[in-house]
């Protein structure tokens, strides 16, 4: 119950308390959500032909997903991310990528399915200095970014509602499938503690093959 204060016709104040408060929504654990935090790679790939299929900037949207796995975006880092960064035009095409959270930096190459996408992109929104804008040229905010990888788990039928770092997870774990050194991974992702690192390592299906031959 909460308190609402009034006051009478002799300026004197009232108390009501029988005024219900609305309810609180309740919070929910990411364990209470979905089992794991990670994507795997046909989940991430089904994600993105969704993504494709819904709303009126498929490309974009897909390119987005594809970006926040390769390259272990966090969202603040994607919606940040400058054509300026991006070098599509030599031989040898690359990436700049900048860390929040004290991160270190480091640049990544690009494959040709991401400079096709990249290029893509840029022919549909030319006039921005931001990669990933909505149709007015202004940087993409958080909470569309959230929505848009939601958005494409439902249309991907993925079991558990899906949020973006989810994407970072699942390049972090794919690497370490591969398998890639952990020194490896912890640049790539930009962690400066190790730690942050061996839960990749520690999920890492690969390090058990052949207890059993």
């Amino acid at each position: 119950m909460a308190q609402v204060i009034r006051l009478n016709r002799m300026g004197s104040a009232t108390v009501n308390s029988k005024v219900k408060s609305a309810p609180v929504a309740p919070r929910y654990r990411n364990a209470d959500l979905r089992a794991r935090e990670h994507l795997y790679l046909d989940e991430v790939e089904a994600m993105m032909r969704a993504a494709k299929q819904v709303g009126r900037h498929g490309h974009r949207d897909a390119t987005l997903i594809l970006m926040l796995f390769r390259h272990g975006f966090r969202v603040a880092e994607a919606i940040d991310l400058r054509w300026e960064q991006i070098r599509l035009e030599d031989r040898n095409k690359t990436i700049y990528i900048t860390r929040v959270k004290n991160g270190t930096p480091a640049t990544h190459p690009l494959d040709r399915r991401e400079a096709n996408a990249l290029r893509e992109l840029r022919k549909q929104y030319p006039d921005s200095g931001r990669v990933f804008v909505t149709e007015r040229g202004t940087p993409l905010s958080q909470s569309v970014v959230r929505h848009i990888v939601k958005r494409a788990g439902k249309w991907a039928k993925i079991a558990f509602p899906v949020h973006p770092h989810q994407l970072r997870h699942a390049c972090g774990y794919h690497l370490a499938n591969r398998p890639t050194d952990t020194r490896t991974i912890q640049a790539y992702l930009g962690h400066r503690n190790i730690q942050h690192t061996t839960r990749y390592t520690a999920l890492a299906s690969d390090r058990f093959n052949g207890l059993f031959d």
